[in-house]
């Protein structure tokens, strides 16, 4: 049997109602608004996504497993301004609304579009995995790996649980969502991570998506308050010239000057395959451009170690290393106050713990928990 379709089968028979406030009767059809495709959905039909799918006048929605679970780092996010040197419980389901070439994810992300993309469910509650979550000390959990505003309603069932436990919530997101899915999320999700994958329309509609769109997603993030990290992965001729990254960093220093902003290393998968790696040098470039737009924090990523202090958090005002980090792990946090530079208090803007460790609690290593 055709893997796509025995998969598609599988997770039909394992879904929930979409939430009300993301899915609107409009003739024959619903309009979902989990992500910003909007898709009018006729009876029997999927949305782009391929998993929010119109079953007899009912939008359903993914629900009840996960397509990976593991506890990083939560700098491998990335999140460098938000519990620095602990670890989150990552959960991820299957599908996307977008069909990245260069998808490093893409095993779980294209599972609907693409036979060689091979990933099958582990069926749990949301207790099982906040009960993991709590075992393992990791005080975050995070939806990731695949498109989370796709499965929405669902991470909302196991935020909702978290949330009784003491936990913080994020999202790892393209950004290609809705003002009605972010107010759907916000009483549950404080960490919103978005992956702005350059600043051309026409690039980001072969990608799947709509540029507007990502940037109004985060212009409204940052108006509604989560704590919002951007991310863009520097890729060889795609999106790598000095115009382009400087438009993004302009645009971000805009919104908000101490928002952070991960520059990351691409290199070769799925699709594409045709150029090499992400030079150093090219990181090191944007980092500049970063910086001279007046973002306060930018950071490459992927080339652990070999950026000098670039991967630290340094104090805006005195330049002081604050947090020591190399790749995902913190060698030290002089934090003394939440949030303040201890050499000359400056306020540093994140979200901090009054006691965070010293340095990461775990190795710096994913471990799988499935």
């Amino acid at each position: 049997m055709n893997t796509t379709v025995s998969l598609k089968s599988v997770l039909q028979g394992n879904t929930i109602p979409a939430a009300p406030e993301l899915a609107w009767k409009e003739g024959d059809g619903i309009r979902c608004v989990a992500c910003g495709h909007r898709c009018l959905v006729n009876p029997g039909r999927a949305g782009v996504c391929r998993v929010r799918f119109n079953d007899k006048g009912e939008l359903r929605t993914p629900g009840g497993y996960v397509a990976g679970l593991q506890v990083d780092p939560i700098e491998k996010k990335p999140f460098y301004h938000a519990y620095p040197g602990r670890d989150a419980l990552s959960f991820g389901m299957l599908g996307c609304d977008f069909h990245c070439s260069y998808c490093q994810n893409w095993v779980t992300s294209q599972a609907l579009r693409d036979d060689a993309a091979i990933a099958m469910p582990t069926f749990c509650s949301p207790m099982e995995m906040i009960d993991i979550a709590v075992k393992r000390g990791a005080p975050v959990v995070v939806s990731t790996y695949n498109e989370p505003l796709i499965t929405s309603e669902w991470a909302v069932e196991v935020f909702k649980i978290a949330r009784t436990k003491g936990l913080t919530c994020g999202y790892v997101s393209n950004g290609n969502a809705t003002p009605e899915v972010l107010k759907f999320l916000r009483p549950y999700v404080d960490l919103y991570k978005v992956d702005l994958k350059g600043f051309d329309d026409k690039h980001y509609r072969e990608l799947g998506g709509v540029l507007a769109n990502v940037l109004t997603t985060i212009e409204v993030l940052i108006e509604m308050k989560f704590w919002v990290e951007v991310v863009t992965l520097v890729v060889p001729g795609f999106n790598d010239s000095d115009r382009e990254l400087g438009n993004i960093a302009r645009f971000l220093a805009d919104i908000s000057a101490d928002m952070p902003w991960h520059v990351t290393a691409f290199r070769p998968d799925y699709k594409m395959q045709d150029r090499g790696s992400t030079p150093g040098e090219t990181l090191l470039r944007a980092y500049d451009i970063g910086r001279a737009a007046g973002l306060k924090h930018v950071y490459p990523g992927n080339h652990h170690g070999r950026v000098g202090d670039r991967e630290c958090t340094k104090c805006p005002a005195c330049d002081a290393v604050v947090i020591r980090r190399k790749g995902f792990y913190v060698e030290e946090n002089r934090m003394v106050e939440p949030g303040r530079c201890p050499d000359c208090g400056a306020a540093i803007a994140g979200v901090w713990e009054s006691k965070p460790p010293k340095r990461s609690t775990g190795s710096g290593i994913p471990m799988s928990v499935l």
